[in-house]
């Protein structure tokens, strides 16, 4: 619809109407409180938008953005089974992008930038699902790899990208994680923009999503305590074995007065706590 733009941009937190066909950028859908109910990608395209949605929320975007849907002139339609998505990462992404979008012009692909998933460049496919075989096919032969979950979660971990329904959720508020791929403090307004803003100029969160450096090949599970002299002040999010770093990574919430970089915490791993330090987001090489 018309609106689409404009609907859409008084609703999240990133600058929509700003987005020229074919760009990309990240956006949190958030409460009243400035708390996150959903993370999307908002795709622009030449008439109509796509908005990727973490798995298994579609029908929960459905229906929390069609509550604010009056008198504007957009509607919304569930594509996910008539839709493949595929994902292109590395210095070469671009140029196999392009080559893929040559070849295959008649199924009408589609690219454009990501936002950070893996911490490089970044291109994202979308094409009818019944085209997704050849569109992979096309890309094994323009020098692609197929990319495992774990090497990817190891990717994403490294860069520090939030998954949401992970690292963050609807407890969380959008400044105590790394927000500025999915924020805009220019634009108008949005709700829970006034959260976000007095939390900008006049105060602060008590805890933030950090990086962990942890000593030893041991990974922690998902909730396990960050501690400091013992007393709990922080909670694990994400870990890997990092491919990249060789060494055990996680993302995880700390509180503020021991967030700073460098600063030396504990990961409790089982019955013993491991020696860590916390690390700014990317994690440095």
């Amino acid at each position: 619809g018309r609106d689409r733009a404009s609907f859409l941009h008084a609703l999240v937190s990133n600058d929509v109407k700003a987005l020229a066909t074919g760009q990309m950028c990240g956006a949190t859908l958030l409460d009243i409180h400035g708390k996150v109910q959903l993370v999307v990608l908002v795709w622009a395209m030449e008439e109509r938008i796509l908005l990727i949605t973490p798995p298994g929320t579609a029908a929960f975007a459905l229906e929390a953005f069609d509550k604010y849907l009056f008198s504007e002139k957009a509607y919304f339609t569930d594509v996910t089974a008539d839709t493949a998505l595929a994902m292109l990462a590395g210095p070469q992404a671009t140029a196999v992008a392009e080559r893929i979008a040559g070849e295959l012009a008649d199924v009408d692909v589609r690219r454009a930038p990501g936002i950070g998933e893996t911490g490089g460049a970044e291109m994202w496919i979308a094409v009818p699902a019944g085209a997704a075989a050849r569109v992979w096919q096309a890309a094994l032969d323009a020098g692609a790899r197929p990319v495992g979950a774990t090497a990817l979660e190891s990717l994403r971990i490294e860069a520090g990208t939030p998954l949401f329904g992970r690292d963050v959720d609807d407890t969380v508020l959008l400044p105590e994680i790394p927000a500025a791929p999915l924020l805009s403090h220019s634009k108008g307004c949005y709700p829970g923009q006034e959260v976000v803003v007095r939390i900008r100029d006049r105060g602060h969160v008590n805890r933030m999503l950090r990086g962990l450096v942890i000593e030893g090949p041991a990974v922690p599970e998902r909730g396990a305590e960050v501690v400091v002299d013992g007393t709990a002040v922080g909670r694990v999010t994400s870990a890997t074995l990092s491919i990249g770093l060789g060494r055990a990574i996680a993302l995880g919430f700390v509180r503020r007065q021991h967030a700073e970089a460098g600063a030396a915490v504990g990961v409790r791993i089982g019955d013993a706590v491991a020696p860590a330090r916390v690390s700014d987001l990317p994690f440095a090489g």
